[in-house]
């Protein structure tokens, strides 16, 4: 039989437990909210300002026809602003809280019918179905993706915030400007067709070499030789031959080139 001194002393410690749970309880139910510069697996996250994200939407001329992707989506920012637009589009995180936490922030948008999410590796993401990448990722990062995102279908564009690929140079970059003063710049690539090679046609002849988007190489056309130097725009070519400029379209065997006062150039990948 216990005391009565013990059964006094042991009161108040029940009555603070009992008091305490329900506050914990609380704590433990309150939604997650993201921190500025939290660790993640690959990168720390950091958001994309608003201005900005806009900005990189109407570089990339994101549309209803489009399917985009963003890896390492965080709270989802990119993928809700595309899904806005009327794009269908996939954030791929690797935190399973910022996953929840953008499918309720899709949910308040309304746009879950648009913009999923899925908790996984950038690294394996399957994205060879993506027309627009919008990324926030360091340029280690993107290096380990480059190939990849240079295997997208030709006219795919990429649209960075501030980090760019080492040894491919972007096709356009602007500034929101105004007051922003960190993650300013928008940076956009397009993916070019692949025509590094040798393509042939009726008394002509055309060998390229490609650094993405950059194309240069020799057209030969009734025996007679001319460097060419140009440049990819998806599948559209420019190509200048001398003092004339051939412009065009690549597809993946077979090319057409024009130049004013010419007959056009039909040209077939050899082997093909």
């Amino acid at each position: 039989m216990r005391s009565l001194s013990s059964v006094a002393w042991a009161l108040p410690l029940i009555f603070l437990l009992t008091a305490q749970a329900p506050a914990s309880a609380q704590q433990a139910e309150k939604p997650f909210e993201p921190e500025v510069g939290q660790p993640g697996k690959d990168v720390v996250w950091v958001p994309t300002p608003p201005a900005l994200v806009e900005k990189m939407m109407d570089m990339a001329q994101v549309g209803p026809n489009d399917f985009v992707i963003d890896l390492g989506s965080g709270d989802g920012r990119n993928i809700v602003a595309a899904a806005k637009r009327g794009a269908n589009a996939l954030g791929v995180e690797y935190n399973p809280d910022m996953v929840a936490l953008s499918e309720r922030l899709a949910k308040a948008a309304g746009v879950s019918d648009k913009a999923k999410f899925v908790q996984g590796d950038m690294f394996v993401a399957d994205i060879s179905k993506a027309t627009v990448m919008a990324v926030f990722l360091l340029p280690s990062n993107m290096l380990q993706l480059r190939s990849k995102f240079f295997a997208l279908a030709p006219g795919s564009r990429i649209v960075s915030n501030t980090f760019r690929f080492e040894g491919w140079n972007p096709d356009k970059s602007e500034s929101i400007g105004g007051d922003c003063t960190a993650w300013c710049e928008a940076i956009l690539w397009i993916v070019p067709a692949k025509v590094a090679g040798r393509w042939r046609g009726p008394e002509s002849d055309l060998t390229l070499s490609q650094d993405y988007q950059m194309v240069s190489g020799t057209l030969t056309v009734g025996g007679k030789p001319v460097p060419v130097a140009g440049q990819l725009n998806g599948r559209d070519i420019t190509l200048k031959a001398g003092d004339r400029v051939y412009t065009g379209r690549a597809g993946d065997t077979e090319m057409e080139l024009t130049a004013p006062g010419s007959a056009p150039l039909r040209l077939t990948r050899a082997g093909s």
